[in-house]
């Protein structure tokens, strides 16, 4: 039985077998294969094909989902009650570390600039050194920060502190590789990736962030859960205005 569904992706996308087999790095009568016969192809082919079509492997390829389960709960390092009993050190190790991302989605995020105030300064000298830097900052004239405000009980006190950290990304801010964005979305998870580690801080109605529990996700290839929330930041960045 062919591979109905890896055929009509490849079509949905507009792409060809020959364009698959160049971004999978494999001959493309592999690929060939992979629609005709039904052939699974190996994990790191499989997530690299459904990147590049924009669709999840499972989809592709569902005799392998018990095997992205497993991989996925792998990538949960631990568990953190509150955003405050993430060890000061894991920031700072994380933040040291990164060398090629540096991906941040917040309202505000001001506590990790005033426990870091040397941060811009280090995300203007990963930029030079190649690194892409991402910052999402909530939009503190939007409807949806002043409501966030209210729902954790500080008013306009969330949009001050988004703009006190607008300011103190000026100095990274003009660096080429270092983009600060705007966003007005409804923020469930704060999200902070450094490489392949991702901390998510999930939102609590009526609680503070910093109140919230945080998890560690650490990427793992043909897991889903990591390459899940990297999605979710990449619709708020496709959403979001020049800050």
């Amino acid at each position: 039985m062919a591979n109905e569904r890896l055929r009509a992706a490849i079509s949905a996308q507009g792409k060809t077998v020959q364009a698959v087999a160049e971004h999978v790095e494999v001959d493309p009568k592999s690929v060939e294969r992979w629609i005709t016969l039904d052939r699974t192809p190996h994990r790191r082919h499989r997530w690299a094909t459904a990147t590049f079509l924009g669709v999840d492997e499972v989809y592709l390829w569902p005799a392998v989902e018990k095997q992205v389960e497993t991989a996925s709960a792998s990538e949960l390092v631990t568990y953190y009650p509150h955003r405050g009993a993430v060890p000061a050190s894991l920031w700072s190790s994380l933040i040291d570390q990164a060398a090629n991302h540096v991906e941040i989605l917040v309202y505000a995020g001001l506590f990790l600039f005033d426990g870091h105030p040397d941060l811009p300064d280090q995300l203007a000298d990963k930029a030079r050194a190649g690194a892409q830097v991402r910052i999402l900052l909530g939009d503190p004239d939007s409807e949806m920060i002043h409501q966030r405000g209210v729902e954790e009980g500080i008013g306009d006190d969330l949009a001050a502190r988004a703009r006190i950290t607008r300011r103190y990304l000026e100095p990274a801010a003009d660096v080429p590789g270092v983009e600060v964005r705007l966003h007005d979305t409804i923020l469930y998870n704060s999200i902070y990736r450094f490489d392949d580690d991702v901390l998510v801080n999930p939102h609590v109605l009526g609680a503070p962030a910093g109140q919230n529990p945080v998890l560690h996700f650490r990427y793992l290839p043909g897991a889903r859960t990591f390459r899940h929330y990297m999605r979710s930041f990449d619709y708020a960045w496709d959403r979001s205005t020049a800050g």
